[in-house]
């Protein structure tokens, strides 16, 4: 069976004390022996016993781990204050950035037009300066704004009639690749005229030209044109007949 867990406290008996202090002082001091040659490490041990009598191990030599151990730790304790010089900067910087911060919404609560009342007459036509020159930088921003806009609103106008332009040259182009329907009828009424004068007629269809020629046939020598109604048009006078003419002469 393993040996139980000591209960670490101090030990009562002057003989078992003793007895403990030298098997655990020279199993420390071979650790420390077996550490500093296993690690390569510097390693120093100071041991004082209940009676005041010295124990100590040193690899290096224990001058050498001192002054080492010295100046380990001035440079710790320059360090130290260094780091506390380095947070006290910090912190004061911290204080300047608050007391700036409010500051700032001061001014920006006074430029909204509140809190005005702990500010002077100075003060205010301060303000009131401050105010009027951000107004004619925000106008001069907002006609610059426009400018810009509209130069660009007219650089688009110009490229929109540059398209048209193109597309009514595109039509030009293709109506003289194909022409016009109402040439192609214009053509053929005046090469094929009687065509179009018996077919008129074979339908019975009075058409303004057809009457204008029968007119034409019977001799009546009035050419004028009426709109309206039948009834309110002037009566033609009829023309005599041969029969009339051989009688009176």
């Amino acid at each position: 069976m393993g040996r139980g867990k000591i209960e670490i406290k101090r030990i009562e008996n002057a003989n078992s004390r003793q007895v403990t202090f030298s098997k655990r002082r020279a199993g420390l001091l071979k650790k420390a022996k077996e550490l500093a040659i296993l690690c390569d490490a510097e390693v120093a041990v100071i041991i004082f016993s209940n009676t005041g009598k010295l124990f100590e191990f040193s690899s290096s030599g224990m001058k050498k781990t001192f002054s080492r151990y010295n100046k380990c730790l001035q440079g710790s304790i320059e360090m130290a204050l260094v780091e506390h010089k380095a947070e006290k900067q910090v912190c004061k910087e911290a204080d300047n950035l608050k007391d700036e911060v409010a500051k700032l919404q001061m001014k920006q609560l006074q430029l909204l037009g509140k809190n005005l009342t702990s500010v002077s007459l100075k003060e205010l036509e301060v303000l009131e300066q401050q105010l009027s020159e951000g107004l004619s930088s925000v106008k001069e921003k907002k006609e610059q704004l426009l400018m810009e806009q509209l130069e660009r609103s007219r650089l688009q106008e110009q490229r929109v009639m540059l398209e048209n332009e193109t597309l009514r040259r595109q039509v030009e182009e293709l109506r003289g690749f194909f022409p016009s329907t109402d040439h192609l009828v214009r053509s053929y009424l005046e090469y094929y005229p009687v065509e179009r004068k018996n077919s008129l007629m074979s339908h019975n269809i009075r058409g303004p030209d057809v009457t204008c020629a029968c007119n034409l046939e019977k001799g009546d020598s009035d050419t004028t044109l009426y709109l309206g109604l039948p009834s309110d048009h002037p009566k033609i006078k009829k023309p005599e007949s041969h029969s009339n003419d051989s009688e009176s002469q």
